[in-house]
């Protein structure tokens, strides 16, 4: 990557899309294909500057390009966040091999430049924080999203998590309380077990006491405790 011809924009590295595209082993009508159809991904001072006017000949007038260049209304210059994406809209081995050289041979090297004045060194210190602090809100946008579907995930499990082995004992300890409690004689308390849970079943839809979802553990205990038989024989 060392052959490329330093570019430094707003105190950032850059390269042109020819450039770019020799190093991905790609066009540079690929690019700007990929470009034109994922826009709204890229932001401009972040991923590129696009360069034009008067901006743009004096630019051309410091440096020695190719030819091609020569009739160009807009310059674009990627950073090494666009150049990451592009080498996602690439999505090759030799495009991801050369993002990785580009970055440690490249975008990394710093520049034997002219010093900036204070007014420079300050709008470029606030440029960069700019761009961290875009970061930070995209980080934190992401973990919000993140956390509601965590959250939507364990609200879903949550319906259907049913009893614990120890909750299902206090089920069964509340219904033999509470016909113990209605009902003396051992004859007669088989059959308002059977009623009981019978009971429990319907009032809960399911095929067993076992099934009733954690979330109503406490709606299934005051049932029993509140319950008596419709007949008492």
């Amino acid at each position: 990557m060392n052959q490329f011809q330093p570019i430094c924009q707003r105190g950032k590295r850059v390269l042109t899309t020819t450039q770019l595209a020799e190093a991905f082993g790609t066009e540079a009508k690929i690019i700007n294909r990929n470009f034109q159809r994922n826009a709204d991904r890229y932001v401009q001072g972040k991923h590129y500057f696009a360069l034009s006017g008067e901006e743009l000949r004096e630019f051309k007038g410091s440096r020695q390009f190719d030819d091609s260049l020569k009739f160009t209304s807009i310059l674009y210059l990627w950073t090494e966040k666009g150049a990451w994406l592009h080498a996602k809209s690439l999505n090759t081995e030799q495009a991801w091999d050369a993002y990785e050289r580009l970055v440690d041979e490249y975008y990394t090297i710093k520049e034997d430049l002219v010093p900036l004045s204070k007014d420079q060194a300050l709008v470029t210190v606030l440029r960069t924080t700019a761009d961290l602090m875009e970061d930070t809100q995209t980080i934190k946008a992401e973990q919000h999203k993140i956390r509601k579907l965590v959250y939507e995930i364990d609200h879903k499990v949550e319906e259907h998590i049913t009893l614990t082995s120890g909750e299902q004992r206090r089920v069964q300890k509340g219904i033999a309380q509470k016909v113990y409690e209605l009902e003396s004689n051992p004859e007669f308390r088989s059959k308002l077990f059977r009623e009981l849970h019978r009971e429990i079943k319907d009032r809960f839809g399911v095929a067993s006491y076992k099934d009733i979802k954690r979330k109503e553990l406490q709606s299934a205990l005051g049932y029993i405790e509140n319950w008596f038989p419709r007949k008492v024989s």
